[in-house]
């Protein structure tokens, strides 16, 4: 295998599905040691084993982003199996659809906690492990168009994403003098598990009739015709998790088909 990231020790957070496990294999693809790191253990087991059986390095480690005793543990054992990180990818992320007047304290708090605090979390201790290395490192995060839009049947979403680039900006300034780049990518509507979550959601609260009809009603706003498939993105998370992109900090890429032009 060979690549633009071969031989980078990453670690991918939410990768036991969806967008998370086609970063995670797509960088392994291209010559990477990916660490699988999910809240569910045995998603993030499943997706480590078909990388190895595809002749990979992978290992997989439970962890809930917003712990971070867990955090720590999870970078323990990257630089136990592998001897160093070189990338963290903070993806790991929750939603809901819910009409504005509907959000509840408790349904704030747990997008919060989870795409947010875990930020923080992960960077500040990716950080350190960086630091401690003495040669720099990328930390990587996954935004949205939900972090450069407001939407009225998302909007505890949406401030867990404008936070997430708030906190990229933020690291990226706090940490370029220890050679720590800090971007996000912001994805628009892409095709996984999901959003078929927001779909069933939104059919309960009466936002939708039928199903599909979220997904295809934000399919009409993208520029380029059709949602994304995870594949449209790895592009550029590999090409971020590269020393390519070793000149760019404190950045969103817009990865959305066009339906937020910034």
């Amino acid at each position: 295998m060979s690549g633009i990231v071969e031989g980078k020790v990453i670690i991918v957070t939410g990768a036991g599905r969806g967008l998370g496990a086609s970063m995670a294999q797509d960088l392994a693809e291209n010559g990477a040691l990916v660490v699988v790191g999910d809240v569910n253990k045995d998603g993030a087991n499943e997706v480590a084993a078909a990388i190895r059986d595809a002749g990979g390095q992978a290992l997989s480690v439970g962890v809930d982003v917003s712990d971070r005793a867990a955090v720590k543990s999870m970078i323990a054992e990257t630089v136990k199996a592998f001897g160093r990180l070189d990338v963290l990818f903070n993806n790991a992320g929750i939603s809901q659809t819910c009409p504005f007047m509907e959000v509840t304290e408790e349904d704030f708090n747990r997008i919060v906690k989870i795409n947010t605090l875990g930020v923080l979390i992960g960077t500040q201790e990716a950080a350190k492990q960086f630091i401690a290395q003495g040669n720099g490192g990328k930390v990587i995060n996954t935004a949205s168009i939900a972090g450069k839009q407001g939407w009225p049947d998302y909007a505890h979403y949406c401030v867990s994403k404008f936070g997430v680039v708030s906190l990229t900006q933020s690291a990226a300034r706090s940490l370029a003098s220890h050679k720590i780049t800090v971007n996000c990518f912001a994805p628009g509507v892409v095709a996984t598990e999901l959003w078929k979550a927001l779909d069933d959601d939104a059919r309960r609260y009466g936002v939708t009739k039928n199903p599909d009809d979220l997904i295809n009603s934000f399919t009409q706003n993208i520029l380029l015709g059709r949602a994304a498939l995870p594949d449209d993105l790895v592009g550029v998370t590999r090409f971020l998790a590269s020393d390519a992109a070793s000149y760019i900090t404190g950045q969103t890429i817009m990865v959305d088909g066009g339906m937020v032009l910034i």
